[in-house]
């Protein structure tokens, strides 16, 4: 397998790209290396937030480790049930995670259910959990995308666009090349690229600008709550227009419908009817003041 990655509009070309390093003959994937480093970031902010706004930070010291535990589990369950073809004839493949097969949804959708759950128990304010830990979310997604760069996954169409990612064919999975990328493959010293739209990138600069304005705008917000329904309402957006980019989209049984980019949609209209209907409660209990 060829190793090299190139930008070639942004003059940008990596001889070597590996996907793994090996520590006394144990091979470590950058995938797993990458995710690792985005939760330990996550945690770091929301501790951070945890402790500007006086809560306990022990409080998130502990969720993190049932939201790992159960985000991992429902994005297992989200991709296999959305790949059921490849499953069900091998169930015991369902539990081997390092042949790859997250999605980002299900392990979205299986941490805030964790968040409600863990905030019952111990008796704390679920939409206070869900603004601190919100930041810490979208800061482990835009840094965890990067795994995505060293499996040469999660890419787009064909483009020439300034941010075009060159990958040699026999680097990634020929389920994800389509037809026009074929007709725009090119051969250099024997070896076959394709030159796709690098989604990954696209997310993680996508987080990156929602993570700083939730920054900017967490001490004027008008309600617990409102900046993690800005989280979902800004992340629902981009992955509306991300998705429809990518070429390994999860399709709903039955349908040429990519599921992420309707539920993509759905939770932009929820978290925007949520944050009307918080501002105008609001609005309403300041006027009976």
């Amino acid at each position: 397998m060829h190793t090299t990655i190139e930008f070639p509009h942004l003059g940008i070309f990596l001889s070597d790209v590996g996907d793994h390093i090996s520590v006394f003959g144990f091979d470590i994937a950058f995938y797993g290396i990458i995710i690792g480093i985005g939760i330990l970031a996550g945690l770091l902010v929301a501790v951070d937030g945890a402790k500007r706004t006086g809560q306990n930070p022990d409080t998130y010291y502990d969720l993190v480790i049932y939201a790992v535990i159960f985000s991992i589990i429902g994005a297992r369950i989200y991709y296999v049930v959305f790949s059921w073809g490849m499953y069900k004839d091998d169930l015991k493949s369902i539990l081997n995670l390092r042949q790859g097969g997250l999605a980002i949804y299900g392990g979205v959708i299986a941490a805030i259910i964790t968040v409600i759950v863990f905030a019952k128990i111990k008796k704390l304010s679920a939409p206070l959990i869900f603004d601190t830990a919100g930041l810490g979310l979208v800061t482990g997604q835009m840094i965890g995308r990067w795994g995505n760069f060293f499996k040469r996954e999660a890419f787009g169409e064909y483009t020439d666009s300034l941010f075009a990612m060159k990958l040699p064919v026999d680097a990634v999975r020929s389920s994800d090349i389509t037809e026009l990328m074929r007709e725009h493959e090119e051969v250099v010293d024997g070896v076959s690229y394709i030159q796709v739209h690098p989604t990954f990138l696209y997310e993680s600069l996508w987080c990156m600008m929602i993570l700083i304005l939730l920054l900017l705008y967490r001490r004027h917000k008008k309600f617990d709550g409102e900046v993690f329904l800005l989280y979902l309402f800004g992340y629902g957006l981009g992955r509306a227009w991300i998705e429809g980019l990518r070429t390994d989209q999860l399709l709903i049984p039955g349908t040429v419908l990519p599921v992420s980019q309707i539920l993509a949609g759905v939770i932009v209209v929820v978290s925007a009817g949520l944050i009307f209907y918080g501002r105008r409660k609001q609005r309403g209990n300041r006027q009976q003041l």
